[in-house]
């Protein structure tokens, strides 16, 4: 981003617009605009000077130069790439879990080794085993041996979508059994126990509807 952009985002602000707004005229994701002024004191605290001289700093604390024929598209697949490692962290995953599936998400064909995901998040494998271990108990990705080169490789693929959504699903479903027990071993005739059962009602209803749903367009993943 240059000192132009973040002094349209100065002016943008001072008009009162909206971070979508802002984020149209400069042509940029909103994720990207509202990390940019969130990093950098906020609406009230915005300053464009300052916020690029800090993001010089980071620039020159960060991972290795690309080389010398990388361009806009590569520009685009970080805003990307920090866009959604942003909003997996806002959903509740780890910051260093969310890192390892966005990057399975956008590498070239969705598998990668333990041993290139530790060098192009540039963590230490120990982080990585954490991270693809939460990641395969959800269904997010899947484990697979590579006979050639002797080491586990870690997928991502469509049917991680379909895996994810129904292992969410049934963990709910059990959450809502557990629930409406409760309910029924403290007694309807308690308040405790009719909004325990209430809630085990609903989120029951509410699994069941996803595992449905799931099976029901599963054919849209190829």
């Amino acid at each position: 981003m240059t000192l132009q952009d973040r002094r349209r985002i100065a002016a943008g602000l001072a008009d009162g617009r909206s971070y979508a707004e802002i984020a149209r005229r400069l042509d940029r994701p909103t994720s990207t605009i509202s990390r940019e002024i969130g990093r950098n004191g906020g609406p009230a605290g915005y300053r464009p000077e300052r916020a690029h001289q800090a993001a010089a700093r980071r620039a020159r604390r960060a991972a290795p130069a690309r080389s010398p024929e990388a361009g806009p598209r590569d520009r685009k697949v970080v805003e990307v790439e920090e866009g959604a490692v942003e909003l997996a962290v806002g959903m509740g995953l780890p910051k260093m879990v969310a890192r390892v599936l966005i990057g399975l998400w956008l590498s070239e064909d969705g598998r990668l080794t333990a041993a290139e995901l530790s060098r192009g998040l540039k963590v230490s494998p120990a982080s990585i085993s954490m991270a693809v271990g939460y990641l395969t108990q959800q269904g997010l990705i899947r484990r697979e041996r590579d006979p050639q080169r002797r080491r586990d490789v870690y997928v991502v693929d469509n049917d991680a979508w379909y895996h994810s959504t129904v292992i969410g699903a049934r963990q709910t479903l059990a959450a809502a059994e557990l629930t409406k027990a409760a309910g029924q071993t403290l007694g309807l005739d308690t308040p405790v126990g009719r909004r325990l059962a209430r809630g085990g009602a609903f989120l029951e209803r509410i699994s069941l509807d996803a595992l449905a749903s799931a099976e029901r367009w599963r054919d849209l993943l190829p």
